[in-house]
Protein backbone atom coordinates (compact mmCIF):
# COMPACT_ATOMS: atom_id res chain seq x y z
CA UNK A 1 0.00 0.00 0.00
CA UNK A 2 1.41 3.44 -1.03
CA UNK A 3 2.15 6.38 1.15
CA UNK A 4 0.74 9.40 -0.95
CA UNK A 5 1.23 12.54 1.54
CA UNK A 6 3.00 13.57 4.71
CA UNK A 7 1.31 16.37 6.41
CA UNK A 8 2.90 17.76 9.72
CA UNK A 9 1.21 19.69 12.27
CA UNK A 10 3.06 21.41 16.18
CA UNK A 11 2.28 20.79 19.16
CA UNK A 12 2.85 20.80 22.44
CA UNK A 13 4.37 18.17 24.21
CA UNK A 14 3.34 16.98 28.12
CA UNK A 15 6.47 19.10 29.93
CA UNK A 16 8.47 21.52 29.23
CA UNK A 17 12.06 22.19 28.07
CA UNK A 18 14.52 22.97 31.40
CA UNK A 19 18.14 24.68 30.72
CA UNK A 20 20.15 21.79 32.73
CA UNK A 21 22.67 23.73 33.06
CA UNK A 22 21.44 26.99 34.59
CA UNK A 23 19.75 25.01 36.46
CA UNK A 24 22.63 23.28 37.99
CA UNK A 25 24.35 26.70 38.21
CA UNK A 26 22.03 27.84 41.16
CA UNK A 27 18.86 28.80 38.96
CA UNK A 28 15.69 28.66 41.26
CA UNK A 29 12.28 28.05 41.11
CA UNK A 30 9.81 30.42 41.08
CA UNK A 31 6.37 28.86 41.60
CA UNK A 32 6.81 26.34 38.20
CA UNK A 33 9.45 29.19 36.76
CA UNK A 34 12.79 29.29 36.94
CA UNK A 35 14.76 32.11 38.01
CA UNK A 36 17.75 32.82 36.46
CA UNK A 37 19.94 33.69 33.50
CA UNK A 38 20.09 30.83 30.74
CA UNK A 39 23.39 29.00 29.60
CA UNK A 40 22.51 26.76 26.81
CA UNK A 41 22.65 27.86 23.52
CA UNK A 42 18.82 28.67 22.25
CA UNK A 43 17.06 28.74 25.26
CA UNK A 44 15.20 32.45 25.61
CA UNK A 45 14.38 31.35 29.54
CA UNK A 46 15.50 28.33 31.82
CA UNK A 47 12.48 26.87 31.85
CA UNK A 48 9.89 27.04 28.17
CA UNK A 49 6.99 25.24 27.15
CA UNK A 50 7.88 22.10 25.59
CA UNK A 51 6.89 21.86 21.60
CA UNK A 52 6.23 18.85 19.08
CA UNK A 53 5.19 18.07 15.58
CA UNK A 54 2.74 15.25 14.42
CA UNK A 55 3.98 13.82 11.42
CA UNK A 56 0.88 12.02 9.52
CA UNK A 57 1.53 9.32 7.23
CA UNK A 58 -1.81 9.40 4.37
CA UNK A 59 -1.80 6.06 2.88
CA UNK A 60 -3.60 5.41 -0.21
CA UNK A 61 -6.59 3.79 1.52
CA UNK A 62 -7.34 6.80 3.43
CA UNK A 63 -6.04 5.50 6.74
CA UNK A 64 -3.62 7.91 8.72
CA UNK A 65 -0.86 6.79 10.27
CA UNK A 66 0.99 8.89 12.66
CA UNK A 67 4.02 10.20 15.43
CA UNK A 68 5.14 12.54 17.46
CA UNK A 69 8.71 14.36 17.22
CA UNK A 70 9.63 15.40 20.76
CA UNK A 71 12.98 16.61 22.09
CA UNK A 72 13.70 15.42 25.85
CA UNK A 73 13.26 17.90 29.11
CA UNK A 74 16.98 19.04 29.05
CA UNK A 75 17.87 19.55 25.33
CA UNK A 76 21.22 20.73 24.73
CA UNK A 77 23.13 19.36 27.48
CA UNK A 78 24.86 15.98 27.94
CA UNK A 79 25.70 15.82 23.98
CA UNK A 80 22.34 15.38 23.16
CA UNK A 81 20.92 17.73 20.35
CA UNK A 82 19.85 21.32 20.49
CA UNK A 83 16.44 23.09 21.40
CA UNK A 84 13.99 21.35 19.58
CA UNK A 85 10.92 23.99 17.95
CA UNK A 86 8.33 22.87 15.72
CA UNK A 87 8.55 26.19 13.63
CA UNK A 88 12.25 25.74 12.42
CA UNK A 89 11.59 22.27 12.17
CA UNK A 90 8.24 21.62 9.82
CA UNK A 91 9.98 22.96 6.44
CA UNK A 92 13.06 21.05 6.76
CA UNK A 93 10.59 18.14 6.89
CA UNK A 94 8.70 18.66 4.66
CA UNK A 95 11.28 19.41 1.99
CA UNK A 96 13.39 16.56 2.61
CA UNK A 97 11.16 14.10 4.60
CA UNK A 98 8.77 13.89 2.42
CA UNK A 99 10.09 12.97 -0.95
CA UNK A 100 11.58 10.24 0.80
CA UNK A 101 8.43 9.11 1.81
CA UNK A 102 5.83 9.98 -0.42
CA UNK A 103 5.24 7.03 -3.53
CA UNK A 104 6.67 4.47 -1.59
CA UNK A 105 5.27 0.81 -0.29
CA UNK A 106 4.32 0.93 4.07
CA UNK A 107 5.88 -2.82 3.31
CA UNK A 108 9.18 -2.56 5.78
CA UNK A 109 9.37 -0.75 8.92
CA UNK A 110 13.53 -0.88 8.71
CA UNK A 111 13.44 -0.33 5.05
CA UNK A 112 11.94 2.97 5.81
CA UNK A 113 13.45 4.06 8.49
CA UNK A 114 16.26 3.35 6.56
CA UNK A 115 16.17 6.07 4.21
CA UNK A 116 15.33 8.22 7.04
CA UNK A 117 18.72 7.60 8.59
CA UNK A 118 20.46 8.56 5.35
CA UNK A 119 18.82 11.79 4.74
CA UNK A 120 21.62 14.60 5.50
CA UNK A 121 20.62 18.36 5.81
CA UNK A 122 23.81 20.28 4.63
CA UNK A 123 25.80 17.45 5.59
CA UNK A 124 24.78 17.08 8.93
CA UNK A 125 22.19 14.17 10.36
CA UNK A 126 18.70 14.75 11.20
CA UNK A 127 17.57 16.40 14.65
CA UNK A 128 17.15 13.12 16.85
CA UNK A 129 13.41 14.67 17.50
CA UNK A 130 12.60 14.31 13.62
CA UNK A 131 14.17 10.82 13.57
CA UNK A 132 11.90 9.62 16.59
CA UNK A 133 8.64 11.51 15.42
CA UNK A 134 8.85 9.78 11.62
CA UNK A 135 9.98 6.41 12.58
CA UNK A 136 7.04 6.55 14.95
CA UNK A 137 5.08 7.45 11.88
CA UNK A 138 6.12 4.35 9.36
CA UNK A 139 5.83 2.23 12.14
CA UNK A 140 2.00 2.88 12.64
CA UNK A 141 1.97 3.03 8.38
CA UNK A 142 3.30 -0.14 7.68
CA UNK A 143 1.21 -1.51 10.77
CA UNK A 144 -2.28 0.14 9.03
CA UNK A 145 -0.83 -1.15 5.37
CA UNK A 146 -0.41 -4.87 6.67
CA UNK A 147 -3.13 -5.44 8.76
CA UNK A 148 -0.92 -5.99 11.91
CA UNK A 149 -0.22 -4.15 15.41
CA UNK A 150 2.71 -2.26 15.63
CA UNK A 151 4.16 -4.75 18.35
CA UNK A 152 3.91 -7.52 15.36
CA UNK A 153 5.66 -5.77 12.70
CA UNK A 154 8.37 -5.28 15.56
CA UNK A 155 8.44 -9.11 16.43
CA UNK A 156 8.36 -10.20 12.48
CA UNK A 157 11.04 -7.79 11.22
CA UNK A 158 13.54 -8.29 14.22
CA UNK A 159 12.84 -11.88 15.31
CA UNK A 160 10.78 -11.48 19.09
CA UNK A 161 8.06 -12.36 20.12
CA UNK A 162 5.17 -10.49 21.39
CA UNK A 163 4.64 -10.19 25.58
CA UNK A 164 1.58 -11.85 26.61
CA UNK A 165 2.17 -9.89 30.11
CA UNK A 166 2.64 -5.93 30.77
CA UNK A 167 6.35 -4.79 30.91
CA UNK A 168 7.09 -3.03 34.55
CA UNK A 169 6.32 0.28 34.39
CA UNK A 170 8.46 2.50 36.02
CA UNK A 171 7.24 6.32 37.51
CA UNK A 172 8.51 9.44 38.07
CA UNK A 173 7.29 12.20 40.60
CA UNK A 174 9.08 15.00 39.75
CA UNK A 175 9.61 17.47 42.74
CA UNK A 176 6.30 16.54 43.99
CA UNK A 177 8.04 13.69 45.86
CA UNK A 178 6.38 13.48 48.78
CA UNK A 179 2.65 13.76 47.42
CA UNK A 180 3.02 11.53 43.64
CA UNK A 181 4.95 8.78 45.69
CA UNK A 182 1.08 7.80 46.99
CA UNK A 183 -0.92 7.97 44.18
CA UNK A 184 1.95 4.87 42.70
CA UNK A 185 1.51 3.28 45.93
CA UNK A 186 -2.55 3.58 45.01
CA UNK A 187 -1.76 2.42 41.55
CA UNK A 188 0.92 -0.67 42.37
CA UNK A 189 3.49 0.81 40.30
CA UNK A 190 6.49 -1.78 39.99
CA UNK A 191 9.41 0.88 39.99
CA UNK A 192 9.25 4.23 41.66
CA UNK A 193 9.71 7.39 42.35
CA UNK A 194 12.98 8.94 40.53
CA UNK A 195 12.29 11.98 42.92
CA UNK A 196 14.27 14.21 40.50
CA UNK A 197 17.30 14.91 43.00
CA UNK A 198 18.73 17.34 41.16
CA UNK A 199 20.37 19.76 43.79
CA UNK A 200 23.07 19.35 46.73
CA UNK A 201 22.04 21.72 48.94
CA UNK A 202 18.05 21.28 48.77
CA UNK A 203 17.96 17.83 48.03
CA UNK A 204 20.64 15.41 48.38
CA UNK A 205 22.26 17.44 50.94
CA UNK A 206 25.91 18.34 51.37
CA UNK A 207 26.52 15.14 52.93
CA UNK A 208 23.60 12.91 51.41
CA UNK A 209 21.46 13.46 54.84
CA UNK A 210 19.16 15.08 52.73
CA UNK A 211 18.31 11.94 50.21
CA UNK A 212 19.17 9.62 52.80
CA UNK A 213 16.53 10.94 55.43
CA UNK A 214 13.94 10.82 51.55
CA UNK A 215 14.77 6.98 51.23
CA UNK A 216 13.61 5.96 54.75
CA UNK A 217 10.57 8.16 54.37
CA UNK A 218 9.71 6.44 51.17
CA UNK A 219 10.34 3.16 53.49
CA UNK A 220 8.12 3.87 55.85
CA UNK A 221 5.49 5.11 53.71
CA UNK A 222 5.34 2.08 51.47
CA UNK A 223 5.38 -0.27 54.31
CA UNK A 224 2.26 1.51 55.91
CA UNK A 225 0.57 2.02 52.97
CA UNK A 226 0.99 -1.28 50.17
CA UNK A 227 -1.12 -3.33 51.86
CA UNK A 228 -0.52 -6.95 50.62
CA UNK A 229 3.09 -7.81 51.29
CA UNK A 230 3.30 -9.18 47.86
CA UNK A 231 3.76 -5.41 46.92
CA UNK A 232 7.99 -4.52 46.53
CA UNK A 233 8.47 -2.27 44.45
CA UNK A 234 12.15 -0.84 43.04
CA UNK A 235 13.19 2.28 44.34
CA UNK A 236 14.75 4.06 41.92
CA UNK A 237 16.33 7.27 42.11
CA UNK A 238 17.93 9.68 39.68
CA UNK A 239 20.34 11.76 41.76
CA UNK A 240 21.66 13.84 38.55
CA UNK A 241 25.20 13.27 39.38
CA UNK A 242 24.95 15.18 43.15
CA UNK A 243 26.53 12.08 44.40
CA UNK A 244 29.77 12.81 42.69
CA UNK A 245 29.54 16.60 43.21
CA UNK A 246 29.54 15.23 46.96
CA UNK A 247 32.02 12.99 47.26
CA UNK A 248 33.86 13.35 43.47
CA UNK A 249 33.36 12.18 40.41
CA UNK A 250 36.20 9.58 40.78
CA UNK A 251 36.09 9.01 44.40
CA UNK A 252 34.23 5.56 44.42
CA UNK A 253 35.44 4.43 47.66
CA UNK A 254 33.71 6.87 49.16
CA UNK A 255 30.86 6.90 47.06
CA UNK A 256 30.41 2.76 47.29
CA UNK A 257 30.33 3.57 50.92
CA UNK A 258 27.31 5.87 50.77
CA UNK A 259 25.51 3.74 48.31
CA UNK A 260 25.87 0.72 50.75
CA UNK A 261 24.53 3.38 53.71
CA UNK A 262 20.96 4.05 51.21
CA UNK A 263 21.00 0.42 50.31
CA UNK A 264 20.42 -0.29 54.10
CA UNK A 265 17.88 1.91 54.51
CA UNK A 266 16.17 1.15 51.93
CA UNK A 267 15.72 -2.73 53.06
CA UNK A 268 13.18 -4.46 52.52
CA UNK A 269 13.07 -2.85 48.86
CA UNK A 270 15.89 -3.09 46.04
CA UNK A 271 17.91 0.38 45.34
CA UNK A 272 18.47 1.58 42.07
CA UNK A 273 20.72 4.93 41.43
CA UNK A 274 20.52 6.72 38.33
CA UNK A 275 23.45 9.17 37.23
CA UNK A 276 25.28 8.67 40.86
CA UNK A 277 28.42 11.53 38.73
CA UNK A 278 27.83 13.45 36.03
CA UNK A 279 31.22 13.89 34.24
CA UNK A 280 30.49 17.30 31.96
CA UNK A 281 33.73 17.01 29.92
CA UNK A 282 33.16 13.94 27.72
CA UNK A 283 31.49 10.44 27.08
CA UNK A 284 34.75 8.68 28.19
CA UNK A 285 35.24 10.15 31.13
CA UNK A 286 31.65 9.56 32.42
CA UNK A 287 31.86 5.68 31.15
CA UNK A 288 35.07 5.52 32.90
CA UNK A 289 33.96 6.53 35.93
CA UNK A 290 30.43 5.07 35.95
CA UNK A 291 32.43 1.79 35.32
CA UNK A 292 34.64 1.93 37.85
CA UNK A 293 31.92 2.64 40.25
CA UNK A 294 29.92 -0.24 39.17
CA UNK A 295 33.45 -2.65 40.00
CA UNK A 296 33.62 -1.35 43.43
CA UNK A 297 30.11 -2.25 44.73
CA UNK A 298 30.33 -5.77 42.55
CA UNK A 299 33.38 -6.26 44.34
CA UNK A 300 32.62 -5.24 47.73
CA UNK A 301 28.89 -7.13 47.55
CA UNK A 302 26.82 -4.05 47.41
CA UNK A 303 23.71 -4.73 45.96
CA UNK A 304 22.27 -1.05 44.61
CA UNK A 305 22.17 -1.27 40.70
CA UNK A 306 24.02 1.85 39.21
CA UNK A 307 21.86 3.25 36.27
CA UNK A 308 23.25 4.68 32.99
CA UNK A 309 22.13 7.94 31.68
CA UNK A 310 24.17 11.36 30.90
CA UNK A 311 26.46 10.87 27.89
CA UNK A 312 24.42 7.77 27.03
CA UNK A 313 22.38 9.00 24.22
CA UNK A 314 23.20 7.25 21.06
CA UNK A 315 22.65 3.26 19.71
CA UNK A 316 26.67 3.78 19.87
CA UNK A 317 26.82 5.14 23.23
CA UNK A 318 24.56 2.58 24.63
CA UNK A 319 26.63 -0.26 23.15
CA UNK A 320 30.02 1.16 24.20
CA UNK A 321 28.61 1.98 28.07
CA UNK A 322 26.83 -1.82 27.94
CA UNK A 323 30.29 -3.48 26.04
CA UNK A 324 32.28 -1.63 29.71
CA UNK A 325 29.68 -2.52 32.18
CA UNK A 326 29.10 0.57 33.34
CA UNK A 327 26.24 0.27 34.98
CA UNK A 328 23.96 -2.21 36.04
CA UNK A 329 20.94 -0.76 33.50
CA UNK A 330 21.14 1.27 30.63
CA UNK A 331 18.49 3.96 30.17
CA UNK A 332 17.67 3.67 26.81
CA UNK A 333 16.86 7.48 26.75
CA UNK A 334 13.87 6.90 23.54
CA UNK A 335 14.07 10.39 22.01
CA UNK A 336 17.82 10.55 22.19
CA UNK A 337 18.32 8.09 20.11
CA UNK A 338 16.43 9.39 17.40
CA UNK A 339 14.76 6.86 15.00
CA UNK A 340 12.69 4.02 17.55
CA UNK A 341 14.38 0.97 14.96
CA UNK A 342 17.61 1.98 17.60
CA UNK A 343 15.81 1.64 20.64
CA UNK A 344 14.66 -1.30 19.09
CA UNK A 345 18.45 -2.38 18.71
CA UNK A 346 19.44 -0.73 22.04
CA UNK A 347 17.07 -2.87 24.16
CA UNK A 348 17.48 -6.31 22.33
CA UNK A 349 21.38 -5.27 22.58
CA UNK A 350 21.06 -4.62 26.06
CA UNK A 351 19.47 -7.92 26.79
CA UNK A 352 22.16 -10.04 24.67
CA UNK A 353 25.21 -8.45 27.25
CA UNK A 354 22.82 -9.30 30.17
CA UNK A 355 22.30 -5.40 30.87
CA UNK A 356 19.39 -4.01 32.21
CA UNK A 357 17.84 -2.44 29.65
CA UNK A 358 15.60 0.52 30.57
CA UNK A 359 13.31 1.37 27.98
CA UNK A 360 12.58 5.40 29.09
CA UNK A 361 12.38 9.11 27.14
CA UNK A 362 11.50 11.87 28.75
CA UNK A 363 8.28 13.96 30.57
CA UNK A 364 8.29 15.91 27.70
CA UNK A 365 6.77 13.37 25.56
CA UNK A 366 3.56 13.11 24.20
CA UNK A 367 0.53 10.56 24.17
CA UNK A 368 1.36 9.34 21.05
CA UNK A 369 5.25 8.63 21.36
CA UNK A 370 4.44 7.12 24.75
CA UNK A 371 1.78 4.67 23.00
CA UNK A 372 4.14 3.82 19.88
CA UNK A 373 7.23 3.29 22.59
CA UNK A 374 4.97 0.96 24.41
CA UNK A 375 4.43 -1.37 21.38
CA UNK A 376 8.47 -1.34 21.24
CA UNK A 377 8.74 -2.66 24.73
CA UNK A 378 6.05 -5.18 24.17
CA UNK A 379 8.04 -6.71 21.41
CA UNK A 380 12.35 -6.40 22.55
CA UNK A 381 10.89 -6.70 26.52
CA UNK A 382 13.25 -4.28 28.60
CA UNK A 383 13.25 -4.44 32.05
CA UNK A 384 11.23 -1.39 32.67
CA UNK A 385 9.54 1.01 30.71
CA UNK A 386 8.50 4.86 31.52
CA UNK A 387 5.44 6.12 32.40
CA UNK A 388 5.38 9.19 30.40
CA UNK A 389 4.65 11.95 29.39
CA UNK A 390 4.26 14.15 31.99
CA UNK A 391 5.75 14.81 35.85
CA UNK A 392 2.11 14.06 37.45
CA UNK A 393 1.85 10.40 37.42
CA UNK A 394 -1.63 9.33 36.81
CA UNK A 395 -1.65 10.64 32.76
CA UNK A 396 1.85 9.05 31.77
CA UNK A 397 0.97 6.07 33.80
CA UNK A 398 -2.75 5.82 32.38
CA UNK A 399 -1.57 5.90 28.41
CA UNK A 400 1.33 3.11 29.29
CA UNK A 401 -0.53 0.88 31.31
CA UNK A 402 -4.33 0.96 29.25
CA UNK A 403 -2.02 0.91 25.98
CA UNK A 404 -0.19 -2.30 26.97
CA UNK A 405 -3.47 -3.99 28.21
CA UNK A 406 -5.16 -3.05 24.64
CA UNK A 407 -2.04 -4.93 23.23
CA UNK A 408 -2.95 -8.27 25.12
CA UNK A 409 -6.66 -7.57 24.90
CA UNK A 410 -6.43 -7.16 20.81
CA UNK A 411 -4.01 -10.53 20.50
CA UNK A 412 -5.72 -12.90 22.76
CA UNK A 413 -9.04 -12.13 21.00
CA UNK A 414 -6.72 -12.64 17.32
CA UNK A 415 -5.47 -16.03 18.83
CA UNK A 416 -9.07 -16.97 19.88
CA UNK A 417 -10.34 -16.30 15.84
CA UNK A 418 -7.63 -18.31 14.63
CA UNK A 419 -8.52 -21.04 17.03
Amino acid sequence: MKIIDVVCSGGFTGYYFDDQRAIKRGACHDGVFYEGKTVTEGFTSVRQAGESISVMILLEDGQVAFGDCAAVQYSGAGGRDPLFLAREFIPLIDRHIKPELVGREADSFRGLCKRIDEVRINGKRLHTAISYGVSQAILDAVAKATGRLMCEVVADEYGCAVSETTIPIFAQSGDDRYSNPDKMLIKRAQVLPHALINNVETKLGKNGEKLAEYISWLRDRILDKRGAESYTPVLHIDVYGTIGAVFGDNNYKEMADYLAKLEKIAKPFHLRIEGPMDCDSDRESQMKALASLTRELDERGIGVELVADEWCNTLEDIKYFADHRAGHMIQIKTPDLGGINNTIEAVLYCREKNIGAYQGGTCNETDRSAQVCVHCAMATKPDQILAKPGMGFDEGYMIVYNEMQRIIALRKAKAKRKA
